[in-house]
């Protein structure tokens, strides 16, 4: 059996480590002004922050109905049927209406909401329900006479497929309201 020894010289000694200096003693270092800039960087950024969901809750608005209707499948029972649809906020418009009784037109004021009934002879049906009376124009001088004959004008607030449904009933049956 050998024995291995290791050499080890004998004048190497360990380093001693240096002796402690004092450190000398700092106030603390205050920045001026710090809370306040932290707060004001607080305060724009929660600005920039509601600027930024009003401007997107804008443009899911104007987007969102027609990209919806994009993305349902054509064959999906949903988009096959209309009274499923979610239901668009109709577009309102202006439209003349003559009703054929004047007096009637009489007891209507603006912000009434009615709805017209067109009668062609024996059959009536509804033309417009719900429909907000804009205006009731006077009859002009000349024309009371001939009023009672020819009726009066109403002007009605309606989606625009209930102002053309309007005008073909018009143009060939007598129109009459109802008061909602």
């Amino acid at each position: 059996m050998v024995a291995v020894v290791a050499h080890v010289p004998p004048d190497i000694s360990s380093p001693s480590p240096p002796p402690p200096c004092p450190v000398p003693h700092f106030s603390p270092v205050r920045v001026s002004g710090g809370r306040r800039r932290l707060r004001r960087l607080l305060r724009h950024r929660r600005r920039a922050v509601a600027a930024g969901l009003a401007v997107t809750a804008a443009a899911l608005v104007a987007a969102g109905p027609r990209d919806a209707e994009r993305a349902s499948p054509q064959g999906h029972p949903a988009a096959a049927s209309p009274s499923r649809q979610p239901e668009r906020v109709a577009r309102l418009v202006t439209a003349p209406v003559r009703i054929a009784d004047a007096e009637t037109v009489r007891l209507l004021h603006r912000g009434d909401r009615v709805d017209v009934v067109a009668a062609d002879g024996s059959a009536s049906r509804v033309v417009a329900a719900g429909a907000r009376v804009t205006e009731v124009p006077e009859p002009r001088e000349g024309a009371a006479e001939s009023a009672a004959e020819a009726g009066a004008l109403v002007v009605l607030s309606v989606p625009r497929a209930t102002a053309a449904r309007l005008a073909g009933a018009g143009a060939s049956m007598r129109l009459a309201v109802t008061l909602c």
